[in-house]
């Protein structure tokens, strides 16, 4: 395809998706003014479903057998890449859409839209894969140990930031739930009688601070407390807490992981306590695939939109885009929306202001110019797979 087609062809992505602008975005707002949170996005799921539904794509619900999860497709019938469009729609407790989910998940509907009814002739096959609890529970993480990634030539999404940056790693991580049981008694006139097991909380708090000046400079460890106690007058027979842990790499989370489990476990033991332990599913360190991260920066120029290159430290938290981009080129793009940062309620409130929307829709036009480099350029689409493949080769 010659350059002046494929630029007329982008012209036609950024006029269609102005005239779905306004529906788009009341699409956003509405999913902001009812945050879910996650596996419970029931509403926010359908909301995003019914205008692909209604543009023709085929839908599958409860993909993978989680209840919130699908995925819509427009197969052209032509030869052609599978390109992946994520759609992230789960909230925050307490803070809503402060993570700004509800303009990821409409920016990718929109791109799907936008190349479904700018270009239904266009070769090759569009899915947009709705990922429930990305903020709790890695929903990513299970679609792809179950085979739902394996097909994409390419997968893509963006998120809201304070800055405008095409690549940006993301730390591996895992959560995990404390749990020691202890035995109940007057904690006045028999406490001798007790084993407490909120000690064994605040012992496991005590043994993970000490381990701090241990870690390396990448490791992040925080938690909470869940249940402490009933009663100050009854020593606790059953206390809880819960810690994210993370650090550059899966392997080197693993050996966090080691340490932090064994803190929890002396101090369960020094208490009398008795520990189990919940572990959540393991989210993999990002791979940028940087070629389609430069295909997508090459796109936003062409919007007017300005990128700035990341910090060279810090600022890093952690997607299960993560496993995906283990299985498949991947990119995860931020686009601006104010001075604000992630889970915060000032993110909450841009993320349902006019620079919020407006990132969104600058967004879904770089992501479904981006795809029509893919299809219409063997030779771009070739090259994302080869950075791709070299990688894997190494890891």
């Amino acid at each position: 395809m010659s350059e002046c087609t494929k630029i007329e062809q982008k012209n036609k992505i950024i006029y269609t998706l102005d005239n779905l602008a306004p529906r788009l975005k009341q699409l956003a707002l509405h999913i902001h003014a009812n945050p879910e949170l996650s596996f419970e996005e029931v509403a926010s799921a359908a909301a995003l479903i019914a205008p692909l539904r209604e543009a023709g794509f085929e839908i599958e619900e409860g993909l993978g057998g989680l209840p919130t999860a699908f995925r819509a497709t427009f197969d052209s019938g032509k030869p052609g890449p599978t390109i992946a469009l994520l759609a992230e729609y789960d909230a925050l407790a307490d803070l809503g859409h402060a993570c700004g989910h509800n303009l990821i998940g409409t920016a990718s509907i929109a791109a799907a839209l936008a190349l479904k009814t700018g270009f239904p002739e266009l070769s090759g096959r569009i899915e947009v894969i709705g990922t429930p609890a990305e903020e709790e529970g890695g929903g990513k993480i299970i679609l792809a140990e179950k085979g739902f990634f394996d097909h994409h030539d390419a997968a893509m999404m963006f998120h809201p930031r304070d800055k405008t940056m095409v690549v940006r790693g993301g730390l591996a991580c895992v959560d995990a739930v404390f749990k020691f049981y202890g035995k109940a008694a007057h904690a006045a006139s028999a406490p001798q009688n007790g084993i407490s097991a909120l000690d064994a909380v605040i012992h496991t708090f005590v043994g993970i601070n000490a381990l701090r000046q241990l870690f390396t400079d990448d490791v992040r460890v925080h938690g909470i407390i869940t249940h402490g106690g009933s009663a100050t007058n009854i020593v606790p027979a059953y206390a809880e807490a819960k810690f994210l842990l993370r650090a550059n790499t899966v392997k080197g989370l693993s050996t966090v992981r080691d340490k932090v489990f064994a803190a929890a476990q002396g101090a369960a033991d020094m208490s009398g306590a008795r520990l189990e332990i919940e572990e959540g599913l393991t989210y993999a360190e990002r791979n940028n695939n940087l070629t389609l991260a430069e295909f997508f920066r090459q796109n936003l120029d062409a919007l007017g939109i300005e990128v700035v290159p990341p910090p060279r430290s810090g600022g890093i938290g952690s997607s299960d885009i993560g496993n995906v981009s283990q299985i498949t080129a991947a990119i995860h793009p931020y686009l601006r929306i104010g001075d604000v940062m992630p889970h915060t309620p000032e993110f909450a409130e841009a993320a349902g202001s006019e620079a919020g929307l407006a990132a969104m829709l600058n967004a879904a036009k770089a992501l479904a110019m981006t795809a029509v480099d893919l299809i219409e350029s063997p030779e771009m689409l070739r090259a994302v797979r080869e950075e791709f493949l070299s990688w894997k080769a190494q890891n």
